[in-house]
Order: structure tokens, then sequence, then C-alpha cells
């Protein structure tokens, strides 16, 4: 049993911000437990191209990070939520649970919502500017080829909508890891590399994603 006396934090300026983070560890310590899970294999071009991409300190907050937690989305184990406004992707697990990573979504102007399936799937892939990208930044190659410089970073999963149209929707890795957790893109959903790799081994073609 943890006794708080508040009475001690006296008149600090930071007494506010004491009291909460005194309340939180109160919390964690009632109980409230994070499940994480580990990183997946990486093969050998994984290790190599990994070693060569931009790193980030991730946030360890307990919660922003990478979680197992009961599912309550109702949704056929296998669907993938995006969660635009929090910035986080759900995978529905088989059992109950769902996976949660932290992303990065489309600027405000550029936010998409609605239902799609996973038509195809890439590792390291090549990245072709669409219209948008080349009006911001004129000087972008026709193609970009996979690797550590490439805006798809480790994996992609390419969208599609009910009638089987490409909606130019991808849920990718990154070369700028440290922009995760905000509205950054034109659109498209960016996970850190390691979360990519993660999902894509979980992630069947044909599978549905609901962006909210």
């Amino acid at each position: 049993m943890i006794l708080i006396h508040f009475s001690e934090i006296g008149t600090n300026p930071m007494r506010p911000f004491l009291i909460f983070a005194v309340l939180g560890i109160a919390a964690l310590a009632a109980g409230c437990r994070v499940e994480t899970f580990p990183d997946p294999a990486l093969s050998a071009k994984d290790v190599e191209l990994l070693a060569l991409t931009p790193a980030y300190a991730r946030n360890q907050d307990p919660f922003r990070m990478r979680q197992r937690m009961r599912d309550d989305t109702g949704l056929e184990p296998g669907t993938i939520v995006i969660d635009s406004e929090n910035k986080f992707l759900y995978f529905v697990e088989p059992g109950g649970t769902k996976l949660r990573y932290e992303i990065s979504v489309g600027a405000q102007e550029y936010t998409w919502r609605g239902n799609a399936f996973i038509r195809r799937k890439a590792e390291w892939p090549n990245w072709v500017p669409m219209e948008e990208a080349r009006k911001l930044n004129p000087a972008l190659p026709k193609v970009v080829y996979g690797g550590p410089e490439n805006p798809l970073g480790a994996r992609a999963l390419y969208l599609y909508d009910e009638d089987g149209k490409d909606t130019y929707i991808r849920i990718h890795g990154t070369n700028e890891p440290e922009y995760i957790g905000q509205n950054v893109s034109l659109g498209c959903i960016r996970m850190h590399n390691v979360d990519v790799i993660d999902l894509f081994g979980r992630v069947n073609l044909g599978a549905k994603v609901v962006v909210r």
C-alpha cells in the first residue's frame, strides 16, 4: 500500500505536475500493467539496411509504447484499425486481443478515412512519387529505389478500395522516425521500421483496413 501525503509537496510551483506524477505512480502500483511484445525476427537484408537507416530513440511513455491489449473493436481477427486522431494502429488478433503500434498519419489537409483492403505487400519497396509529392518537391526522381534512403522504409502495405481501385494510401516504414506520432504525410500511415516489419509478418493479403 502506498501512502501519499500531498502536504509534503507544499507550495512548490511544480505542485500540479508532481501530484499528477504521484497519482500516475500510484495507478501503476495498483495494478495497471502494460503488456509489450518482442521485436520481430530480422532477415540478413533487414539487419544490413536498418543499420544504414536513421535511428531514433523511441518514446517509452507507457501510454504510447507498443503493446498488446484487450480487443474492444468487435472486428474480425486480422483486421487493421487506424485511429487517426490518437495516432495508433491496431491489429486485431484471435482470442480477444489486439496489438497497438504508434504511427504518423496525413497532415490535416491530406487525412483520409474509410475502409480499404490490403492487395499488395512489399519488402524494402520502391517509391514512385505521385503528382502531389512532385508539386511540393519538383526535384524528386521518377523512382526512389528501396533502401535506407527510401521514404517507404522497410515494408509497405498497399490499400485498395472496395471496388479494387488503388487509394494510393500505404502503411509503411519511414526514414524519418522522429516524426512518428504527428500529422506529417500526404495521407499515408507511417510506422517505425521494426513495427512495420512485425505487422507485415502478421497481415494477410485481403485483410480489411478501417481508417477512422
